[in-house]
């Protein structure tokens, strides 16, 4: 089969494209043949690699994937053809947390493409436990799109910052597939949505897809104090912030006494020093957050569904091409998910 893949990791020089040997199913598992798969920023994290990570080599990146049945070995109802997605998640022992339906706080909790082979190939290799028919309503680009980003969301806004009909979010960036899909969720779910954007285009792109107010961060100098001006000197319920070092204290400042910070992420990097004054005089929750449970994927596709809503596509290109639009995404460069097509 045709993959994205690298031997060791690096910069985007390791990545190469070329041939691999199929993958076999063993008991409990499925054969996909990948339709469509989505990119997300943990691939670029996977493919540099940390401290303490582990993985078989060659590795294949991919969380999002959306295909076809090839096979099964198990016993189940699925047949050759169906089309289907796959939910990221994989919990692979129970204990006290997955009990309660914290999945995600699991330290056994795994992910597709980052821990797994995933789905940057012609073929992938999945636990049939996290295999989904796909809606009708949805092409392969389409579902495959907020599967990973999606989940995130659901339990970033939802389960851990507990985001209100009537309350305001202020969305730190724009761009990417998270936060461009907590725009839809946001205001899906009532929200006043204020939304940090680079770039005039991303800007317009934001207040297209539900936006109430979006800010330029480049055209500034105090990006806060013009969110203080738009919420009336109050400033904003929740801030979704997956920027990190650079915007963190910021964060901080445009946030509502009592309110909350929520974060899945860190883009600009994750050493973070900031005036912690901010955090106690202004009572202001500070919240981790990461990917969700079985649970929350089913709820999240739902909602989806039940709404309406379409995460926003950047971009739709052949597999070949994944070694240049994993750079483009790097290069926070796109709008929404890149999708690659085997």
């Amino acid at each position: 089969m045709k993959a994205i893949f690298f031997e060791k990791h690096g910069g985007p020089d390791v990545l190469k494209f070329g041939d691999l040997p199929d993958p076999e199913p063993a008991a409990g598992e499925a054969l996909i043949r990948v339709r469509a798969v989505a990119l997300n920023y943990l691939d670029i994290w996977v493919r540099k690699g940390w401290k303490g990570l582990q993985l078989e080599m060659p590795h294949i990146g991919g969380s999002d994937v959306a295909g076809e049945i090839v096979s099964v070995k198990a016993g189940s109802g699925w047949s050759e053809g169906t089309k289907v997605i796959v939910n990221p998640g994989i919990i692979t022992a129970e204990d006290e947390w997955t009990r309660r339906g914290e999945d995600s706080v699991s330290p056994g909790y795994r992910i597709l493409g980052e821990h797994l082979r995933g789905g940057m190939a012609e073929l992938v290799v999945v636990p049939i436990s996290i295999v989904f028919k796909m809606p009708d309503t949805r092409t392969f680009e389409e579902a495959c799109a907020p599967l990973l980003v999606g989940t995130t969301c659901w339990r970033m806004l939802f389960k851990r910052a507990k985001l209100r009909a009537g309350e305001s979010v202020l969305i730190v960036g724009s761009g990417g597939g998270v936060n461009s899909l907590a725009i839809s969720f946001a205001k899906a779910a009532g929200a006043l949505v204020y939304v940090l954007a680079g770039t005039d285009s991303k800007l317009d792109k934001a207040l297209e897809i539900g936006a109430d107010h979006a800010v330029n961060y480049n055209k500034t100098t105090n990006w806060p104090v013009e969110i203080l001006k738009l919420t009336r000197g109050r400033g904003v319920d929740v801030v979704i912030d997956n920027v990190g070092q650079k915007t963190l204290e910021n964060s901080l400042r445009a946030v509502a006494r009592g309110g909350r910070i929520v974060t899945v992420g860190n883009t600009s990097g994750y050493s973070i020093n900031f005036d912690n004054r901010l955090l106690f005089t202004k009572q202001v929750s500070l919240i981790g957050s990461t990917m969700g449970s079985k649970q929350d994927f089913i709820d999240c596709m739902q909602f989806m569904l039940q709404h309406d809503i379409k995460a926003a596509i950047d971009r739709v290109e052949p597999l070949k091409d994944g070694a240049h639009m994993l750079q483009r995404l790097e290069e926070g460069a796109h709008f929404g998910k890149i999708i690659l097509k085997p």
